[in-house]
């Protein structure tokens, strides 16, 4: 077996503890200086360039710089082994994708059919989707790296995986609270959608099923459908308008503030858990 270096702080919890620390203070600078120095969303002048546009860019960036620079210089490991092995989860990456697509599908065709949905406009914009797109990627891979594989993984080497999954969840909830729109509705999906994406890593130690589910559930989710993506506006190629009480629709904060997507992901939760028990338990 190889040996590796001592990492610079021996307890995985306290690694976890300070990287979150350090995440969340710069990433608190990073939207005030955004803030004070971009115009406003609701500026048309600015096209894609916007507050929100720059404070995700930027966020993710960040997010990616830092889990990465911790787990090279303080855990003295590889990026790689955060859990992007490719060989033998490609499947993992498939059904991610799927099922972040087919959640959101159900939950939007729930609020449609019960009239608190309407397209009102289509608005197909090739070089603002492809954006769109990459932002997105750039989004999923940064909060994966944090808070799966970086915070997760190192709570693992210190407490049992459904403790971990719950810690790591709580903060995946924290680092969005300041978002505009936010509800209870909303906290509560925040932390059953940490609890989702992270419910394959305690099993896998991967990546790849987080990566793809949290791409397709924003992508889909803001610039196709119309939806905020957790009280953030980006354009869209759907021109969406809600009907109906918040809590219902999700109001501002977008369809992670509805109960619909409260019950939808409370599923598939359960679902996955009760998969993954038999399948790795078995094994």
């Amino acid at each position: 077996m190889k040996d590796y270096p001592t990492p610079l702080i021996r307890q995985g919890w306290l690694r976890a503890l300070v990287f979150i620390l350090v995440f969340l203070a710069a990433a608190v600078a990073v939207g005030t200086i955004a803030v004070l120095m971009l115009p406003a969303e609701n500026d048309s002048s600015a096209g894609m360039l916007n507050q929100d546009f720059v404070v995700i860019l930027l966020s993710a960036v960040l997010a990616i710089g830092l889990s990465a620079g911790f787990r090279k210089f303080v855990d003295r490991r590889s990026v790689e082994s955060m859990g992007f092995s490719w060989r033998r989860y490609q499947h993992h990456a498939a059904v991610g994708f799927l099922l972040g697509a087919a959640l959101l599908g159900m939950g939007t065709l729930i609020l449609y059919f019960t009239g608190h949905l309407q397209w009102n406009a289509v608005q197909f914009h090739t070089g603002d989707l492809f954006i769109s797109l990459v932002l997105m990627m750039l989004v999923a891979l940064g909060e994966e790296m944090v808070f799966r594989g970086y915070v997760l993984r190192n709570l693992m080497k210190s407490f049992n995986k459904w403790v971990a999954l719950v810690i790591a969840a709580l903060l995946f909830c924290l680092a969005h609270v300041g978002n505009p729109g936010l509800t209870v509705p909303a906290v509560i999906n925040l932390l059953l959608g940490g609890l989702l994406l992270g419910i394959n890593y305690i099993y896998t130690r991967n990546l790849w099923f987080a990566l793809m589910f949290h791409l397709s559930w924003n992508f889909l989710q803001g610039p196709v459908l119309g939806y905020a993506v957790s009280g953030l506006t980006l354009r869209s190629v759907l021109e969406v308008e809600m009907r109906g009480p918040d809590w219902v629709t999700g109001g501002a904060f977008g369809f992670e503030g509805s109960v619909v997507a409260m019950g939808v992901m409370g599923v598939a939760l359960g679902a996955l858990v009760l998969v993954y028990e038999r399948k790795y338990n078995s094994e």
